[in-house]
């Protein structure tokens, strides 16, 4: 076959395919970019040229070519790249890409608004233990850090465990989790559950501190309780229980131990419960019962179909969600109450203003939320973690 021939001819089809695949797809693997620039330089080269010229027949030549069967190698071999695979480059993609989706999955298994509540509320607890700037010292952030990391390996095991024996709920409640998306197995969901109550437990054994494993287990023990779905448990089943267990560990031992943790163990002070640290239970006590309220508003629908008795399933999502508004607001009225009373000039203008600017928003909110949109509701239940963030913000300053 003549190369003049081959210059009538269009571009072969497998060329114009490639070129069009890869245009489409805005993205090109080795090989098709150098197919692509191949296939570029010849249409150059075609443009104002005679079918009989010289340099036309050497374009023919590279269809003919690129073309055959062993085109792959012709174009490998004239064009000084090599498109078998680097090897180093694969590995590092093969290796990354699964390493970044199962991270982005961990990070929605571990329920981030509850660990960064617990971060916040140990952080904002163990500063309640500070009496003057020399209690700052390198034993006091070692025995946070303590403190921050067994109990952030705890609350993963507890919203783990939850999410382990709720995957049926969650498909209908929460699809985008990763046990329920099947993004995790459940076995990869039971090791990670087991691996992290372990490692919980280990640092509370090595640490010594009697308050801090205190907490940890009787954490483990309501968490457990809470979700496994044995005889006498799941006591999520029903709701005044539940709420009393987060009630339990939110308002009372983060509050309590924790701050015991750092005051008898870290800087060896006998204990005494100071203003700040009982104003912190009993408006956490508060909190703890709205967001135990609360998180059943997004999840009536499921719970409806697989017998959990929550206070929104028995009274409806209007009541539960006016109730928790309610709540909160009378919490806040406290705490301006109590902030007023303080003898602190400081502490006294930011307490006021703090809790005062956070009733207002919080009323706002509540008066634009959509109630038949469950979208609204879930973003609402976001704010009241945000709400929960803010307050412990609030809490060293009060004196």
């Amino acid at each position: 076959m003549s190369t003049d021939f081959l210059l009538l001819r269009p571009l072969p089809t497998q060329l114009r395919l490639l070129s069009s695949v890869s245009s489409s797809k805005g993205c090109y693997s080795q090989r098709q970019y150098l197919f692509q620039q191949e296939c570029s330089s010849i249409d150059k080269s075609w443009m104002g040229r005679g079918a009989g010229s010289p340099t036309n027949k050497h374009i023919g030549l590279k269809i003919s070519k690129l073309a055959s069967p062993d085109g792959w190698k012709h174009l490998n071999a004239t064009s000084g790249h090599s498109l078998e695979s680097n090897p180093e480059s694969y590995n590092a993609v093969e290796f990354w890409n699964p390493l970044q989706s199962w991270l982005s999955a961990f990070y929605q298994f571990s329920r981030p608004h509850t660990v960064i509540g617990t971060a916040l509320s140990i952080v904002s607890v163990s500063f309640l233990s500070v009496e003057n700037l020399s209690d700052f010292s390198a034993p006091f952030f070692t025995g946070l850090v303590q403190a921050l990391v067994s109990a952030l390996f705890m609350n993963i095991y507890i919203v783990g465990l939850n999410q382990l024996f709720d995957i049926e709920i969650d498909k209908v409640n929460k699809p985008t989790l990763p046990l329920a998306s099947g993004e995790f197995s459940v076995r990869t969901g039971t090791t990670i559950v087991c691996v992290f109550a372990i490692l919980s437990f280990g640092i509370g054994l090595v640490v010594g501190s009697w308050p801090l494993f205190c907490a940890l287990f009787i954490s483990f023990i309501l968490g457990t309780a809470y979700s496994i779905n044995l005889p006498f448990f799941r006591w999520k089943r029903f709701a005044v229980v539940a709420a009393l267990c987060i009630l339990a560990v939110r308002a009372v031992i983060v509050q309590i131990a924790f701050f015991l943790h750092m005051q008898i163990f870290v800087l060896r002070r006998p204990a005494k419960f100071s203003k700040p640290l009982i104003f912190a239970t009993l408006f956490m006590t508060f909190f703890s019962v709205v967001i135990a309220l609360f998180k059943d508003i997004p999840d009536i629908d499921g719970d409806r179909i697989f017998g959990i008795r929550s206070f929104t399933v028995r009274l409806g999502q209007k009541p539960i969600f006016w109730a928790c508004v309610y709540l909160l607001e009378i919490a806040y009225t406290v705490a301006i109450v109590i902030g007023a009373t303080s003898t602190s000039l400081w502490s006294k203008f930011a307490t006021v203003l703090g809790h005062a600017f956070l009733a207002s928003i919080l009323w706002n909110n509540a008066r634009s939320a959509t109630l038949t949109s469950k979208t609204d509701i879930t973003s609402f239940y976001m704010f009241i973690w945000k709400l929960f963030y803010a307050e412990y913000l609030l809490i060293p300053l009060v004196r």
